[in-house]
């Protein structure tokens, strides 16, 4: 067992947020940002930003870790980018106006096609389909819950289309 891998989560967390570069066996190096550290293998993954493209993954097992340093620390932008990697699309921050706009427009258009709705909860965030399938905010397929199967995947499929028109 290696020195890194005998640290303990606590002491792997002061890494997590920051630029460093890792030296592991067979003199190779990575350098990225630390997302987290594995506590179990001692592992960690590296996320990158390669210019013009999508951002790079990388896990370093623990094992192979020689040597930790810390080249910059990261600031509060890097550290909500970081935070975003894994974050599905449909989960954005909306603003409580844009959430509205969203719930309105749903409303309408399931109106409009014949669909009883209502507004139901003490704020009226929430749409209620025909008095069985409830779609909470941002108002995607993955917000609606129903009891009934059928009807769950049949309005999941309608609001998948909606959404898919909007864009």
């Amino acid at each position: 067992m290696n020195d890194w891998q005998r640290k303990s989560p606590l002491d792997w967390e002061t890494y997590v947020n920051k630029l460093v570069k890792v030296s592991a066996v067979e003199k190779h190096e990575y350098e990225g940002w630390v997302l987290t550290v594995d506590p179990v293998s001692a592992s960690i993954v590296l996320a990158t930003f390669p210019e013009n493209e999508k951002v790079s993954i990388l896990f370093v097992m623990g094992h192979a870790v020689q040597e930790v340093e810390i080249l910059q620390e990261g600031d509060s932008d890097m550290k909500q980018r970081l935070a975003r990697i894994f974050e599905p699309k449909e989960s954005q921050a909306y603003s409580p106006e844009e959430l509205e706009k969203r719930k309105n427009a749903l409303k309408t258009w399931l109106e409009t096609n014949h669909i009883p709705v209502a507004e139901q909860g003490e704020l009226g965030r929430t749409l209620c389909v025909a008095g069985v399938l409830t779609i909470d905010p941002p108002y995607g397929p993955e917000q609606c819950s129903s009891s009934n199967e059928i009807i769950l995947s049949r309005v999941q499929g309608l609001v998948q289309g909606y959404l898919e028109k909007q864009q």
